[in-house]
Parts: C-alpha cells; structure tokens; sequence
C-alpha cells in the first residue's frame, strides 16, 4: 500500500490527468481509459485511489471549486478596501485563458446539473459562494462609503456572478471575448452600478 504522502500525490497527478483527458476528449466523452491513458497508468491502477470514473471527477470538481471559492476568498482578503478587493475577486473568477483547464471542466460541470444529484449541490454550492463573496464586497464598499450602489445588493451580486460565469464560459470556448475585454466589461459593470474599481 502507498504511503499517505505518496498517496496524496497520485491523487492529484490523476486529476491532473483527468483535467487534460477531459479538455481533450470532453465530459461527456471521457472514459476512465481515457484518464488513464493520460496518467501513464493502467485502469487498474486508477481503481486502487479512486472507485470510478464518477469519484475522480467529483474530487476534480471540488478542485474547481477551491480555486474559484475558498483559493479566490484568501486573495481577496489580502486586499485592503472594498474597490481593490473587488478588482481581485473580479480577477481571480475568470479563467485566465481559453486553455485553462480547469475552468472549462467547470463549466463543463455545469451541464451535468439536473443529472446528477452531487454535482447538482456542488453546482450550488459554488454559486452560493460566488454570490456571498460579491456581496460581502459590496456591504463593505457601503459601508466604508467607497461605494454608492445605485440598485439593491443582491441584485448587484448577482449580476457580478452571471457576468463572471458568462464571459469566462466565452473566454474557454475561444471565441472572440478575450479576458482583457471580460476585465473591462465588468469594470464597466462595477462603475454603472455604484462601485467603481480600476481598470486592469
């Protein structure tokens, strides 16, 4: 048996590979062969750290989520004021290419909702976290009179995070919208409703 350090780090090679089988082969098309192929190891192997194809995936969903959830939160609260905090968590929630992995598999995610129960809660779950970080933003931007929010908080919220998911979703398909032109959008956003941030 692998000892728990060794073991830990085969868990994260294998979502690494599952990641890169996964914007090779896509979601719905991914096999455990596939990850497998991709990890340089039999599907035998795979079984002994993970049950399924469905258990890898699942933990490389909660991979997703850190980033953009918990690992976005701690950048956040390195900022002092409520503008530079904003600019980071603006920041931290795009993908930063259309060759980001991860953030294509979670949007890739997405798609599963209505189909499969965990991933549904893990779906809600990142949203829920998505929009209390917006907001806890925007109390304090009230609060410390840097903002002067021209609508309702959560409205205001809410549209931070369906600006954030839509835009990245265009930034991982390649398409036209770069995330240079996401940054400068939502900045846009930020600023027609009341809290403005620096363009970066």
């Amino acid at each position: 048996m692998a000892r728990p350090s060794t073991q830990k780090q085969r868990r994260i090679e294998v979502i690494d590979a599952a990641l890169a089988a996964a914007a090779e082969h896509g979601l719905r098309g991914l096999s455990l062969t596939d990850v497998a192929n991709q990890a340089g190891v039999t599907r035998g192997a795979l079984l002994y750290y993970y049950d399924d194809l469905d258990a890898i995936l699942v933990e490389a969903h909660a991979a997703g989520m850190r980033r953009v959830g918990e690992e976005r939160a701690e950048l956040v609260a390195q900022q002092r004021g409520a503008a530079a905090r904003l600019a980071t968590a603006i920041d931290a929630g795009l993908p930063t290419g259309p060759d980001d992995a991860l953030m294509r598999l979670l949007y890739e995610f997405d798609v599963l909702a209505g189909k499969s129960p965990l991933h549904d809660e893990l779906v809600q779950r990142l949203y829920r976290e998505q929009l209390a970080l917006y907001r806890g933003i925007l109390l304090e931007g009230v609060e410390s009179g840097e903002f002067s929010l021209t609508g309702p908080v959560d409205d205001i919220a809410m549209n931070f995070v369906a600006l954030e998911d839509a835009y990245g979703l265009h930034i991982c398909a390649g398409g036209s919208i770069t995330v240079a032109d996401a940054r400068r959008a939502i900045a846009l956003y930020a600023e027609q409703s009341g809290a403005g941030i620096p363009v970066r």
